[in-house]
Order: C-alpha cells, then structure tokens, then sequence
C-alpha cells in the first residue's frame, strides 16, 4: 500500500511518499499545482494532507484527487486531554502520532524546532494534556532586530555552532539564541525526566539540525517527525 502524506505550512507544502511504514522519499513544492501534477505522477492508494494554509474545500477544488483531511474529528492514536483540544495545532498532532509511531510505549516528550519551539509530553497511558510553547530560533533573532533600534538582523548558517563566548555584535547574539535555545532544552528535558524516569525524547521541526549533539541514548533527533506521524494517522483513519 503507498501513502501520499502532505504536511502544509505557512511557507513550504513537505510531503512524503510511503509504502506502508517506510518512508521511500521526501520532497517539498511551493504551491498546490506541483502538488498535483506530482500526486497524479504517483498515484498514490491514499493521501492525507495537513495544512494551516488552506481549508478542505480549498484543497478538494484545486488537487482533484481523493484524500484525508486532518481534523479535530480524525481518529489519533492518542488521548487528547488537552485543555483547549480545538486549539491544538495539526503540526502537534502530528508529532505526537509520530512518537508513538517510534516508540509504541512508554512516556515521550517531543520537541518541535519550528517557528516556534513546542514541548509536548505523551505519557505511559498514551494521554496528553499539554506542554510548554516558547520563540523559535528565527524568531528570536527577528524580535532582537525589530524591538531595538541597533541589534541587526541576523541569522546561524547551517551547521554553525556559534562560540559560547561572542567577541562582537552578531557573535553574542547568535550565541544567546543558541545556547538560549539549547539550555532551554536541556532545562525542560532534565525536568520531565526526573518525572518519567523511562523518558524517550524526540526533537525535529525545521531547526533540529542545529541541535544534533543533544543526541543521546534516550534522545532522538528525527527532523521529519511530523510526516511519520500524519502516516501514523492515515493508516488509523483509512484502514490500510
């Protein structure tokens, strides 16, 4: 069985093509009519889309072709206690259903590196009710820039690491979003650990290479998380 699943965001349209659990390739389109003309190309045996960009009637006009629309209705292979549960992101749906899809038991806390940073717990009894949200990286650099007459736009080039010590301007910011970021997650997970002794922690999003050395015995850095959990969820709501 070969899965279509699309995960659209404010920016980019991700998509992976499955066969089953496996995940064969992994591509991204700027706009829905390459979406299509790649979805007709694969014809696909069924598809899920998720998106913060279009509603379902937007999407069903213009692809065409038959699919899942993540809802708060979808079926999750999770409990959702979440205070708010209508106010909960597909992205944190997604990610949740993709922990569970990498570790079937047992407490996990996944870490999402997106334009925000979100925490969100999954306890032994497959249940969750909430987390932490706090700035993401390019965020954090952007608030610097517009919030102050002087600091300057800035940014880390990929695989940077900057210096914990920054020797001028640019230097010490960048340092104080990295280790800011860094330490803030080493906090929360140290914290939530003393809590669920068996811990698995997951971090992915947009920003997850940055923190790769945070890999671990029990820590995961699985950057397309997401697209494995909206297959989680196909498969549960389909019946593949």
């Amino acid at each position: 069985m070969r899965q279509l699943i699309v995960d659209i965001g404010n920016s980019r349209i991700k998509v992976g093509r499955f066969d089953g659990k496996d995940l064969l390739e992994e591509v991204s389109f700027s706009d829905l009519e390459a979406l299509r003309i790649y979805a007709v190309q694969e014809a696909m045996d069924a598809c899920i889309i998720s998106s913060v960009r279009y509603d379902e009637p937007t999407l069903r006009n213009a692809l065409g072709f038959d699919f899942h629309y993540l809802t708060i209705n979808s079926q999750l292979p999770f409990h959702n206690k979440y205070g708010t549960p209508h106010t909960l992101g597909v992205d944190r749906k997604a990610a949740l259903a993709g922990a569970r899809a990498f570790f079937p038991k047992g407490p996990v806390l996944v870490i999402d590196l997106g334009s925000c940073i979100t925490y969100d717990l999954l306890d032994a009894s497959d249940t969750f009710t909430g987390g932490s949200i706090s700035p993401g990286l390019s965020m954090r650099f952007r608030a610097m820039h517009q919030q102050t007459a002087r600091l300057p736009l800035t940014a880390l080039e990929k695989e940077q690491q900057p210096s914990l010590v920054g020797t001028d301007t640019v230097a010490c910011m960048q340092s104080g979003v990295y280790y800011g970021i860094l330490y803030e997650m080493e906090g929360f997970i140290r914290q939530y650990a003393l809590r669920y002794p068996d811990l698995k922690v997951i971090i992915c999003g947009g920003d997850s290479f940055f923190f790769e050395t945070l890999t671990k015995d029990h820590i995961f850095v699985i950057p397309n998380l997401v697209l494995y959990g909206l297959n989680r969820i196909l498969i549960d709501n389909v019946n593949l």
